[in-house]
């Protein structure tokens, strides 16, 4: 009876179960569609060099689509008590101003009046003597290839860092043909337009990529300003950018605490949600106000004042240590397609092997790579043709 009494309450919750699972629907709270209004203010104030400022408009959960610029606005530094410096648009939504040099300790704030009319401030904030990076390099560990990163301050005036950087790597295609496909026309019985061609793809190419990841750390509980071996990015040990050579860009700034912690904050929400102990959102606005009397809408963004420090290191596949076996990028590409030409026996007539080729390669998204007995091996243009990936200007750096 026990048993059986188990297995109806067990059936009950089951069908229970199955009830609820039915009537569920799917819901969409209004913020989701909610239409997009706020300002979104991106960069800071480079007190030794040219200051690039990006205005966009936040959008809706529900787009799908990248974030409106916010063109035609008039943007200035204010420096105060002092000059102001205008910023002109360089592309939709990026304003760009000439070299500044201003010096540590003086306050300076972004000025900016929209196209409509709308005024906003940054507070004003001093400006922060970032100092250069000491020593960049890595080291190949279990955990893959470490870059780290050493900085001081004997002054003892930064004590809250930032870091962004940027990757740049050569890739080499795996196949390089030496037959190539000519369309001379259907019906020409010319089979021989796929042989002998120049090879008309470039050898190798450059890629480029720039972090989105927010990586701060601080002195300011230690009793040295100082930064050592702090481990700024990890690559696995057969990554396929360490094929050939490889260079990572670090541009280091020293922030204010407040900048510190809304950029902390930033990390927080951006990085750490996922799981149910994970940190909840919090809200972050920044330190962009609007200036209208009668309130204007909120905006979003932290300006900060300070220069940049910036350090490059290369690493060749010369370099790696011996074992190290880094993917081509192109493992995909393996193995190759066979085009037969000669199956079934006979061998087709040369009118249709023609229109076989016409309707394998004429389109150009796919390559033949070697002529074999049966007939072509061939692969996708992103197989052998490596500007599909990447571009063929060679950085000036290199």
């Amino acid at each position: 009876m026990k048993k059986l009494t188990v297995f109806r309450h067990g059936l009950w919750l089951l069908l229970l179960l199955a009830g609820l699972a039915g009537c569920v629907e799917p819901y969409a709270p209004e913020v989701i569609n909610a239409p997009p209004n706020l300002l979104v203010v991106e960069g800071f104030i480079n007190a030794d060099g040219p200051t690039s400022i990006r205005l966009s408009r936040t959008i809706t959960l529900a787009q799908t689509t990248l974030p409106p610029p916010e063109t035609n606005a008039q943007l200035a530094v204010e420096v105060q008590n002092g000059p102001s410096y205008p910023l002109r648009e360089t592309a939709p939504g990026t304003y760009t101003g000439a070299p500044l040099s201003l010096p540590a300790g003086s306050l300076c704030r972004l000025r900016i009046s929209t196209a409509k009319g709308q005024q906003y401030a940054s507070d004003f904030v001093p400006v922060k003597r970032t100092p250069p990076i000491d020593e960049l390099q890595w080291k190949a560990q279990e955990s893959g290839f470490n870059f780290y990163l050493s900085t001081q301050d004997p002054t003892g005036n930064s004590q809250f860092y930032r870091w962004e950087y940027d990757e740049t790597w050569e890739i080499i295609p795996t196949y390089q043909p030496n037959i190539g496909y000519y369309d001379t026309g259907v019906g020409t019985g010319k089979i021989d337009t796929i042989r002998s061609r120049p090879y008309p793809y470039p050898f190798r190419c450059w890629v480029s990529e720039q972090s989105n990841k927010v990586v701060v750390s601080r002195t300011s509980g230690l009793s040295q300003d100082q930064v050592r071996d702090f481990r700024l990015r990890v690559l696995p040990l057969n990554s396929e950018r360490l094929f050939s050579r490889y260079s990572l860009r670090v541009r280091q700034q020293v922030l204010t605490r407040e900048e510190y912690d809304y950029w902390q904050l930033l990390a927080k929400n951006t990085e750490n949600i996922g799981s149910l102990f994970d940190a909840q959102p919090s809200q972050l606005t920044g330190n962009v106000r609007s200036l209208d009397e009668a309130g204007g809408q909120q905006a979003l963004g932290f300006v900060g004042a300070h220069s940049v420090s910036e350090k490059r290191i290369f690493v060749d596949r010369t370099d790696l240590p011996a074992g190290s076996n880094p993917l081509t990028g192109y493992e995909s590409c393996s193995p190759l397609t066979l085009l037969n030409l000669v199956e079934p026996f006979p061998p087709p007539p040369p009118e249709e092997k023609a229109q076989t080729l016409y309707g394998a390669f004429h389109d150009g998204s796919f390559v033949p790579i070697f002529e074999v007995a049966k007939g072509v091996e061939f692969a996708s243009r992103d197989c052998v043709d490596c500007r599909t990936r990447g571009t063929t200007v060679r950085p000036d750096f290199w």
